[in-house]
């Protein structure tokens, strides 16, 4: 049931709107696929039937049905449980459009997360790039530098799952899925961070989404022009990814 696409189409994080919170991430779908008609595709529309519920009450879940079959959604920290529904119902439908049949898949809209394997993911660290976007390489001032520094510092050494923070014109967020352990989430932000700064250079704004866990840092003004980002992608192994760009 999915196939998976993925696309930089990133907005800023201010008050969500049904727009940027359904905006399209990326997804991937695994290559085996499972017989119509057959008990697993009831196991997977059980479950994602499931995942749909339970996002009407919290904005993590995960569960596992006989199949086996394991799925998890998460939601951005900041959704009320209602928009939180509707993002993960968005998804859902979004994935039996875009890959048919597939034993396992994951889709990434601006707002939720959704994933289901026959494989067991759940509590596995997973740090494989996905997706990552470099700003306009204009360069920043020292000022520009330590404020950009100081939002990245406060997203790694924060122990929540989800995290944001402004400082100056910077903004930052970051999460985590929520069956990562609290060291295992550390770990995987601070591995998502630490590539930012690498791999981005001096930038504006930078957008990093590993497996199990992304990071973003932007200014407002710059985050408005994303077609003068570089995007890259890395194929996870045990999905199918088409990069699509729309801007």
């Amino acid at each position: 049931m999915l196939l998976l696409l993925v696309a930089a189409i990133l907005s800023a994080m201010t008050a969500p709107s049904h727009s940027a919170v359904d905006s399209f991430v990326f997804g991937g779908c695994s290559t085996p696929k499972y017989t119509a008609g057959s008990a697993y595709e009831n196991s997977v529309n059980s479950l994602l039937t499931s995942l749909v519920n339970s996002a009407a009450f919290a904005n993590y879940n995960n569960l596992s049905v006989e199949g086996p079959l394991y799925g998890l959604f998460q939601c951005r920290g900041d959704l009320a449980n209602d928009q939180c529904s509707r993002c993960v119902a968005r998804a859902v439908t979004q994935l039996g459009t875009l890959c048919l049949d597939s034993c396992g898949g994951a889709l990434q809209l601006e707002g939720c997360f959704i994933k289901y394997d026959n494989a067991k993911f759940l509590g596995v660290e997973d740090k494989t790039m996905v997706v990552k976007k470099c700003g306009a390489s204009v360069g920043l001032t020292s000022d520009a530098l330590t404020g950009r520094d100081a939002v990245l510092a406060y997203l790694q050494a924060s122990g929540c799952t989800f995290r944001t923070t402004q400082y100056g014109d910077f903004h930052g967020v970051a999460q985590c899925t929520g069956d990562l352990s609290p060291p295992e989430c550390q770990d995987c932000l601070s591995d998502a961070i630490q590539r930012l700064k690498n791999e981005c250079g001096p930038s504006p704004s930078a957008d990093i989404y590993l497996a199990k866990c992304y990071a973003r840092y932007y200014q407002p003004a710059s985050h408005s022009h994303p077609n003068n980002g570089n995007r890259f992608l890395r194929p996870h192994p045990a999905f199918v990814y088409t990069l699509l760009l729309r801007y």
